[in-house]
């Protein structure tokens, strides 16, 4: 059958179908998937994109990108740099939250002390933000650590929430999921975005309901929404083309054919911004699980090399990804400000270089590690990690793999209890290379380190990441990304794999934008 992908701008994708009668749409409802779960109503309480995408449809920022990635006003109108650590925020007007509680300064104050609290595993978003100031009710100033360029780029991504709510019911303060803790915003929101969640139902479905109140002037004419987790890629598939669904995403490389094939139906493929990695725990000597038989050979440079070299990422481009990936040497996309060509080459597939660096490090029979990764969070994640558990078994390195639901998984990879695990990265909310440089590449320190479990950690890189974090001269600020990313691809904290696909299906009729983000915006959907 003959390929009928559609590729697309990196920064803008409107998928406009023509309408055929496949089934009749009642009253506007939209009903969509992906492959993994909501795992917490809290937009401060986890950091997976897929769980804050949805939550931005129900609560809104200060800020936020629009159908072409470009910042716009949201619940801020305009703002100002009143001096170069303080930026002022004016505040909209007439606005609600949907128990009817009017929102102001108060809550913008409540939100951002929440976010950056030190237990908030959201704090590593908003790097640059030192306090927060009210001025007036409709007027806060941002108080941040030194001068910033990336504040509104971090704003996208930080719900305002109702300060009066969440006093009321004693979730001020942010819950560490890590630590399986949870609150009244765990399972319920109170937001004033464009939906009012009405059921979440985990593993089954989450319901949201038009906001007849919203500000913002809605393009979209979705009464109901009902997003439904399916896990297994044959399943969604199925319930696509019977009809059950009108939207899903990803759609199973291996079903792009079948889906166009279709009639009524349309797999459409774009260029990702996310960066498909595996992360190395550095911990002391002692064990960092029982996979591991004594001290930890993670530690030795030439061990992590070796694992990269016994990696054959064409093979996993080529067989698992369906030529459809682009395989990485870097660890942000081509398209995201710091990338640069001279360091995006790889190690080359290698197994004698390996095992000679095996031998040389006192491993010439190999060793036991732990390898973990999710099955239902990013694009065929559990048959790379089989792949890579192969490739590893051919020069002596016996990898016990594990995988589980990313919500399971993502408790345990923060936890730094396992060897070798599997680690997205989309820059996201600030589409900047200074986002994983501070949140993965840094030492824990901090604000800093937040996604680095791992213990790695470089001096000369914090020094950088310090500097780089308050430089406004860009080409001085590139210059440092330039110096800290080759440092860190010497010292192999982490092997980038490929920047995957994002490939989604729609039924024809329906009217998305699904931007390189990842992030479905259905306030722009409309049904014919």
């Amino acid at each position: 059958m003959k390929k009928r992908f559609i590729v697309v701008s990196i920064f803008f994708l409107t998928a406009s179908l023509v309408s055929l009668p496949i089934q009749p749409v009642e009253a506007k409802t939209l009903n969509w998937s992906s492959g993994s779960d909501l795992n917490s109503m809290d937009p401060y309480g986890q950091t997976m994109t897929n769980t804050i995408a949805f939550l931005l449809h129900i609560y809104d920022p200060l800020v936020r990108y629009n159908r072409n990635l470009k910042i716009e006003p949201a619940l801020a109108t305009s703002w100002k740099v009143i001096e170069p650590s303080v930026w002022r925020f004016s505040l909209r007007k007439g606005v609600n939250f949907h128990n009817g509680n009017p929102f102001n300064a108060d809550d913008v104050v409540a939100s951002i002390k929440r976010v950056t609290h030190p237990r908030c595993v959201l704090r590593g978003n908003v790097p640059g933000i030192k306090d927060i100031r009210k001025v007036d009710d409709y007027t806060v100033d941002i108080i941040l650590t030194g001068s910033y360029p990336l504040l509104l780029n971090d704003l996208t991504n930080i719900a305002m929430m109702d300060q009066e709510w969440m006093a009321e019911n004693k979730c001020l303060d942010p819950i560490d999921p890590a630590k399986g803790e949870s609150s009244h915003t765990t399972t319920h929101t109170n937001g004033t975005g464009a939906f009012i969640l009405e059921i979440w139902r985990p593993d089954a479905e989450a319901v949201t309901v038009v906001n007849p109140s919203w500000w913002d002037k809605p393009e979209h004419n979705i009464t109901r929404t009902v997003y439904t987790p399916i896990k297994s890629d044959a399943t969604r598939v199925a319930a696509m083309l019977s009809g059950k669904l009108d939207y899903m995403y990803p759609a199973p490389l291996q079903d792009l054919d079948r889906i166009n094939g279709t009639k009524g139906f349309k797999a459409v493929s774009a260029p990702s911004l996310r960066t498909i990695m595996l992360a190395f725990n550095q911990a002391p000597n002692e064990p960092t699980s029982s996979n591991i038989k004594g001290k930890n050979p993670l530690k030795d440079v030439r061990i992590r090399k070796a694992l990269y070299y016994a990696i054959d990422i064409d093979s996993i481009q080529k067989r698992i990804m369906r030529g459809m990936s682009r395989n990485a040497g870097l660890y942000v996309a081509p398209e995201i400000p710091g990338f640069h060509p001279d360091l995006n080459t790889r190690l080359p597939y290698d197994p004698n270089a390996a095992k000679e660096l095996l031998a040389e490090a006192g491993y010439p029979e190999g060793f036991e590690i732990g390898l973990d990764g999710p099955n239902d969070l990013y694009i065929n994640d559990e048959a790379i990690c089989q792949a890579i558990t192969s490739m590893w078994a051919r020069i002596g390195v016996k990898a016990h793999l594990t995988t589980q639901p990313s919500g399971v998984y993502m408790k345990k990879s923060m936890a730094g209890t396992v060897d070798v695990w599997m680690l997205g990265w989309a820059t996201e909310p600030m589409l900047d290379s200074f986002s994983i440089l501070a949140q993965v590449l840094s030492s824990k320190r901090e604000k800093y380190g937040v996604r680095n479990p791992g213990g790695y950690g470089n001096p000369r890189v914090d020094e950088l990441i310090d500097k780089i974090a308050v430089e406004l001269d860009e080409p001085k600020r590139l210059k440092m990304i330039y110096e800290a990313f080759s440092i860190v691809r010497e010292d192999i904290p982490i092997i980038p794999l490929h920047q995957q696909p994002l490939t989604w299906a729609l039924r024809d009729g329906l009217h998305v934008v699904h931007a390189a983000d990842n992030k479905p915006r259905l306030w722009y959907a409309r049904i014919d």
